[in-house]
């Protein structure tokens, strides 16, 4: 058990990071290969240990996928959007035997990354609202997140700065405002975000399917028990949310008069020794290694979003009962992830090269293998933003507004195709979004050669039908058309009229872009 005494929070929570580095390093000697050695060496660990499941089960695995499925999957998991034409050729003419892990690093450079993860993240933690005040309130969140996974800040000291966040400028500040500081609304978010445990089944009473006392949801809520706004708080301006840890404030079970002092859930570390504020106690914990919780759902969370579904799954759901489908595969990332200095941009690179993402998501036999296998890779619908982004990209349309700003077109676009569902592989969508989506901008202009750059550049009358086709294919789908596709499509180009031949086009590229494959991440 932890125990540290008479020492500052903060310097607690510095010496727990320097501690984890220290132990990082004894593991490092000259006999070790370097880190693109140690990351090759974890991603063949992944395969095999995902392959032994098949053969145990029987199971044949999908061949691995095309290269233009391959550099399409990898664009939109790891930067959020399709990628261009030039880019899918360069990747389909490398005939280079590492192009995987090439393409790999090189999104993980891109500005569009962790764009991207702060995207994710912020639907992460913050519930989806259409409210003009709370628009501006996720922008504060994603500019704060997208500041950390540029920096590639560790991942435990981002959720020691999230749980302390105190001035509305720091991004975290507004997840404490869509909480209304409520500890109960606290307690119950931060245990499903950072430690993937469903603790608000146990406000009322003890969990009826799971370890989780009352008294272990309501301990936690003690942590959250003394935040309040500052008094001055009309005066620190629009869109911010500062917070102030006073020394006084409980809670209690409800409906008696019973006070639960703050409590780690699954520990038995003192909280009082820590020192601190509450919030730099829960952060103390939350990052020692007397929290076996909080980097198992960081491994967990980058799987699935990778893989399409967690080792456990649901993603945010680990509680003892739940069990992982590759125990084995889920401690040895868990190990390598807090051994390489909770890396969280490493973790999503090696499972990345992996041969198990690189899976074609068509299945093999006649009997479809059970998902958890992960057999073939998932396919994954494309999120609103990422939709949106895609007709702009496949378009060569242009966005004016900055990041700082507010893209009215694109809130409307999104709420429209927002689905109840988090799970990326449930598909839930109805009339109303096809409608939206077939009828409504930006597929309208992307496809329209008035607007459309793309149907503008492809008007040169030096190019053939098949090689406008070729572009257009590349474009939307990373491949160019096959041979009944490119039949298909010439015989309707070669029936317009000559004042027709961009219009006819245009409806050649909605077609493609109203299309399962196109919307669809596999």
């Amino acid at each position: 058990m932890l125990r540290i005494a008479h020492v500052s929070a903060s310097c607690v929570l510095l010496l727990l990071l320097a501690w984890t580095t220290a132990l990082q390093a004894q593991d490092i000697t000259p006999d070790v290969p370097d880190e693109t050695a140690k990351m090759q060496a974890m991603a063949a660990r992944i395969d095999a240990l995902v392959q032994s499941r098949l053969d145990r089960e029987k199971v044949i695995a999908a061949p691995l996928a095309t290269d233009g499925e391959f550099i399409r999957r990898a664009y939109l998991d790891l930067v959020g959007n399709i990628p261009t034409v030039a880019q899918t050729r360069a990747y389909l003419d490398n005939d280079g035997p590492d192009k995987r892990e090439q393409l790999i690093a090189q999104l993980l450079k891109s500005p569009a990354y962790p764009t991207h993860l702060a995207n994710t993240w912020r639907a992460l933690v913050l519930e989806p609202s259409d409210d003009p005040q709370r628009l501006q309130n996720e922008q504060g969140l994603q500019i704060w997140l997208r500041g950390k996974f540029s920096q590639n800040v560790r991942y435990d000291r981002l959720v020691e700065e999230f749980l302390t966040a105190t001035q509305g400028s720091d991004g975290p500040g507004y997840f404490y405002a869509s909480q209304d500081l409520k500890p109960e609304m606290l307690a119950s978010e931060t245990s499903r975000i950072f430690l993937g445990l469903q603790l608000e089944c146990a406000q009322c009473h003890d969990h009826p399917f799971d370890r989780w006392k009352q008294h272990d949801f309501w301990g936690l809520a003690a942590f959250f028990a003394q935040l309040e706004r500052p008094a001055n708080d009309n005066l620190v301006g629009l869109g911010r949310f500062d917070i102030v840890d006073r020394d006084m404030g409980e809670v209690t079970i409800p409906e008696t008069d019973e006070v639960v002092p703050p409590a780690f859930p699954g520990s038995n570390a003192n909280y009082a020794s820590f020192g601190g504020t509450r919030r730099q106690q829960l952060a103390i914990w939350m990052v020692s290694r007397d929290n076996p919780f909080m980097p198992r759902r960081a491994v967990n969370w980058a799987w699935a979003h990778m893989m399409g579904r967690g080792i456990v799954h649901p993603a945010d759901d680990m509680s003892p009962q739940n069990t992982p489908s590759h125990p084995e595969l889920l401690d040895e990332l868990t190990d390598y992830f807090i051994k390489s200095g909770f890396d969280l941009q490493l973790l999503l690179q090696t499972i990345a090269i992996t041969d198990t993402y690189a899976r074609s998501s068509e299945g093999v036999a006649d009997s479809e293998a059970p998902p958890e296998l992960f057999a073939r890779m998932a396919v994954k619908s494309l999120t609103p933003e990422q939709l949106y982004d895609a007709f702009l990209k496949v378009g060569l349309l242009k966005s004016d507004v900055t990041m700082m700003q507010q893209d009215g077109q694109r809130i409307q676009f999104v709420a429209r195709l927002r689905t109840a569902s988090k799970d990326r592989t449930f598909f839930d969508t109805g009339m109303p979004q096809a409608l939206a989506v077939m009828n409504g901008p930006p597929v309208s202009t992307a496809t329209s050669p008035e607007t459309s750059g793309l149907l503008k550049a492809l008007s040169a009358p030096f190019l053939s039908d098949e090689q406008r086709l070729n572009v257009l294919f590349l474009a939307a789908y990373s491949r160019p058309p096959n041979v009944e596709e490119l039949k298909r499509y010439q015989d309707f180009l070669q029936q317009a009229e000559p004042d027709q031949q961009s219009a006819a086009l245009g409806d050649v590229l909605w077609v493609l872009a109203n299309s399962a494959e196109f919307m669809l991440n596999h």
